[in-house]
């Protein structure tokens, strides 16, 4: 795709993203280029996985990766793509100390003429921005930023799964790397892109179903904290639960938040609730975007779907405990799932509450939604069609 015409697509199709807290220099930092983009091809070529093989999420890498240097005193450095490497990181690294790290998560699909597209990738690079602000991290231009990771997938296109279901796991990362210890502002940062092809994230096919366990007593996130940001130290803290979610036999965690127990996420995915209202409406609920939810790009992609359609009700409305068991005693819910980019969308089957296995009838229900959203979503993803939502690498 010619530069001019990649700059109108970009022009449409981000989003202006406010200043935050850190200072002037972090938002007048040079920014890279991807017309000086260095390419430097592996003379040593890795082994692709067998397309007999199931592939295994996050476990194999591609030949490339993407780097770029920033410092205080010199902004971005030449963006480069090279071999794919381990990092050198001094022991005083800030964001091994103290988690100044941020990523984001995306998907490359091969459509049935063999071309690879990108999906939505306009909504990851905002957000990782807003992510990058809220850390004080340096920030880059969006544009030029995409347009590098198109290049690194095109450098490693041969590694895109053909099949369906299949797709380039793409993880762009952005770290603080200064070499002292102490709380502050990062003056050196390193961001890099690595690609992995991929298969389902969940054992199984795309709609086995799983079971979640809510327990009031862990908190994933909170008001004025930073659950709305993809940062690396937000996932850590949640290992622990969902080890304890399995070993009561749950595969994910069903994240409660206040007194009242609203229902925020899934595990890592946005959580939805097909069903008949209090009113009798049928409608599609997800919790409201705030400071607890992250806005997930496959969450928005279903709302605007959804929304599309015009079959029903579709709200972004805050969910309690109370309300769902509700709904359950009433026989009002039809479907309950989660949505991600590493799964797009998964059935749920079923909560452990207060020692109560509580029966969820996703799957008696079709799941008929749950498998509709799959299904478009795929079209887009590996048709043919042009797209507003895809990007040709």
């Amino acid at each position: 795709m010619a530069a001019a015409a990649l700059g109108q697509v970009w022009a449409r199709k981000f989003l202006p993203v406010p200043g935050l807290l850190c200072g002037a220099r972090r938002y007048a930092s040079s920014n890279f280029k991807a017309a000086d983009l260095q390419v430097l091809r592996t003379e040593e070529p890795q082994k692709k996985p067998s397309p007999s093989k199931p592939l295994v999420f996050g476990k194999t890498f591609t030949d490339h990766m993407l780097m770029v240097e920033w410092s205080g005193n010199h902004g971005w450095g030449q963006p480069r793509i090279q071999p794919f490497q381990n990092l050198l990181l001094h022991p005083a690294c800030s964001a091994l100390h103290y988690s100044l790290q941020i990523f984001e998560g995306m998907k490359a699909f091969k459509s049935q003429d063999q071309q690879v597209r990108l999906f939505r990738p306009w909504l990851n690079m905002d957000r990782m921005l807003r992510s990058a602000q809220r850390l004080c991290l340096p920030t880059f231009d969006k544009g030029e930023l995409l347009e590098c990771i198109r290049r690194l997938i095109e450098v490693d296109k041969d590694w895109v799964p053909e099949a369906v279901g299949t797709s380039l796991y793409v993880r762009p990362v952005l770290i603080g790397n200064q070499p002292s210890l102490g709380v502050g502002i990062a003056s050196e940062a390193l961001l890099y892109v690595i690609l992995c092809p991929v298969g389902s994230y969940f054992p199984g096919d795309a709609m086995t179903p799983i079971s979640l366990l809510a327990d009031p007593t862990y908190i994933r996130a909170w008001v004025g904290g930073v659950g709305n940001y993809k940062l690396g130290g937000n996932y850590g803290p949640t290992v622990l639960v969902q080890q304890e979610a399995q070993k009561k036999g749950c595969e994910q965690v069903l994240w409660l938040y206040g007194p009242d127990q609203q229902l925020t996420e899934v595990g890592t995915m946005n959580i939805f609730i097909y069903w008949t209202y209090e009113d009798g409406v049928l409608e599609l609920v997800t919790p409201p975007l705030d400071s607890i939810i992250l806005p997930g790009v496959i969450r928005q992609s279903l709302l605007d779907l959804a929304r599309s359609w015009g079959e029903f009700r579709v709200e972004e409305r805050t969910i309690t405990m109370k309300e769902l068991l509700r709904a359950l005693q009433e026989g009002r819910v039809r479907e309950v799932f989660g949505s991600g980019t590493a799964c797009q969308v998964c059935p749920v089957h079923g909560i452990l509450y207060e020692g109560q296995k509580l029966h969820i009838p996703t799957m008696e229900n079709g799941p008929e939604l749950t498998s509709r959203f799959q299904k478009e979503l795929r079209a887009i993803q590996y048709g043919t069609n042009a797209h507003e939502w895809i990007l040709q690498v």
